[in-house]
This record gives structure tokens, C-alpha cells and sequence, in this order.
């Protein structure tokens, strides 16, 4: 959002070098800290910026984007990683709407893992979403579930990983999904440091059996342009399923050595692409 200018009055009462100082420093602040990426790209043009929203997926958080968000921040975008409920498409996807609802102007959408099949669903017929982003994820079509897709390419190991704990809340009782903790690290994120996975396997947020398994009842990147990262490293998602998803799509494609993490593990990597869709589609 711009600040405001001053009152006109005050700027007349300025002495010319009083102005000039203001000058530079609004020039700094608005520039922020250049953080280059492994092309060497840094600071791009003036303007005003979309809003990047950041989904994350299940077993994890949104603190899965912080070295992203802090990439994206020092670049000038306004940035939202909203909590994402992991109680299923249909649900997430209309929490998730909502707060795409709350932004003003132009918005760049990214999802990784299971978030990538809320925002299929949570963009549809929001004329501000400029753009899709996709991080090792499930794109799912209408009537396709993150469950169904995940068995039509060999190579995920995420099904024997996973635990199923039974839980009862207000609205009845089903089973979450937990990654084993023993098989977190080779699963999840085999190119981050152990001593790391051990603590994120122990924090990870489960998802609903349930919910994993719900059909999709919309595809927005069918009206959307789109982005893809495939980790061509993933055990959680089969790589030749995320190049299967993004050639069907018509996705703009990078593959990288990375875990199914790579918004961890290759944060300056995801940065630029996010940046590259919103240069593109949204005019950041």
C-alpha cells in the first residue's frame, strides 16, 4: 500500500537541502537490500508490486517459506503465508479464498505440495490472481484428488512413511496423517540438515486422511498462466508426476536438484521464479 504523501504546505516550507535528503532516503527505503539469486538478478524497476500469497502443504507450516518470504520482502513484494487448515481440498481451498478476498490488487498465487492443489481450487473465478506457482506440488484436475494422483508415477515413498493417528474434534472424528518420524528426513527433505528434520518432524501438522483424498471441483490454472518447479530429487511426490501436472497445465518449467523442499533447500531458485511470474502476469 503507498504512503501517503505530506500535506503541500510542508513541503513548501522545506529548504532544498532538507528535500534532498528526504529524497535519498526515501530512494534507500524503497530499495530495500538487494539479495541476488543464482542468476545474479537483484533489484528489479520501480512500481507497485503484487501481493505473493504463500501456501504451504501438509506436514509442515508456513515457516517453510521464511528464507522466501525474506527474499521476496527485501525485493519490495507485500507478502501473505497464511496457515493452511490441512482438513481437505474443499475446505482449504475456501479458507484460503478468503483471504485472497481481504488483498488489494494483483495477486501471485504459490502452493507447494498439497497447497498446490488448494490454490487450483482457491483462485478460481478470482479475476486478481494474476499468476500460479507451483513447488513440487499436486495440480490436480476436477475430479482428481492429491491421493489419486499420487499413485499414477512410480517414485514417491510417501505412502509406507505414512502414520495414521485417529482424532476426535467438535465436528466428529477421522484419522490425520503424520510422516513417520524416522522416515521424515529421507521422505520429506533429504537435503536439509538432520539435526533440522528432527525438529520439523516433530512439529509437522497433519493432514486429514479424508481430505487428502477429496476430489478437486476446480482447476484454475486451466485460466491462469502458470509456473512449476519440479524437485527432480522428491520422494513425497513422484518428479515424473510434477512434470506429468506441469506439461498438462502448460506450466513454464524448471527442474532442480533438490528434496520435495526445495522452497528450503534452493530458496533463491523459487524466489526468482515467483519474481519471473510476477514481472510477467502481474506487472512487478
Amino acid at each position: 500500500m503507498a504512503v501517503p504523501s505530506s500535506p503541500a504546505p510542508r513541503r513548501r516550507r522545506l529548504s532544498r537541502t532538507g528535500a534532498l535528503v528526504l529524497v535519498a532516503t526515501a530512494v534507500v527505503f524503497a530499495a530495500g537490500p538487494a539479495v541476488a539469486g543464482p542468476e545474479g538478478g537483484g533489484e528489479e524497476g520501480g512500481g507497485p508490486k503484487p501481493t505473493v500469497v504463500l501456501v504451504h502443504g501438509a506436514f509442515a507450516d508456513a515457516s517453510g517459506w521464511n528464507d522466501v518470504v525474506e527474499r521476496l520482502q527485501h525485493r519490495g513484494y507485500p507478502v501473505v503465508a497464511p496457515p493452511n487448515p490441512l482438513r481437505g481440498v474443499g475446505n482449504d481451498s475456501t479458507y484460503v479464498a478468503s483471504v485472497l478476498e481481504s488483498i488489494e490488487g494483483p495477486i501471485v498465487l504459490a502452493g507447494h505440495s498439497y497447497g498446490g492443489a488448494v490454490i487450483s481450487q482457491a483462485a478460481a473465478g478470482n479475476p486478481d490472481v494474476k499468476a500460479l506457482v507451483y513447488i513440487s506440488a499436486f495440480m490436480p484436475d476436477v475430479g482428481e484428488s492429491p491421493a489419486g494422483l499420487s499413485g499414477k508415477f512410480p517414485g514417491s515413498e510417501l505412502q509406507p512413511a505414512l502414520r495414521p493417528v485417529p482424532y476426535t474434534d467438535a465436528h466428529g472424528s477421522g484419522s490425520d496423517l503424520y510422516i513417520k518420524n524416522d522416515k521424515f528426513h529421507a521422505v520429506f527433505a533429504a537435503d536439509l540438515p538432520e539435526e533440522q528434520t528432527r525438529v520439523m518432524a516433530v512439529e509437522q501438522r497433519p493432514v486429514a486422511a479424508a481430505g487428502f483424498a477429496e476430489e478437486a471441483t476446480a482447476a484454475a490454472w486451466k485460466d491462469i498462466p502458470s509456473w512449476f518447479v519440479v524437485a527432480k530429487n522428491d520422494k513425497a511426490i513422484a518428479p515424473d508426476l510434477e512434470r506429468f501436472e506441469a506439461r498438462r497445465a502448460g506450466s513454464r518449467t524448471v527442474e532442480v536438484d533438490s528434496s520435495h523442499v526445495a522452497m528450503m533447500s534452493h530458496p533463491d531458485l523459487v524466489t526468482r521464479i515467483i519474481q519471473d511470474a510476477a514481472r510477467a502476469e502481474a506487472g512487478g
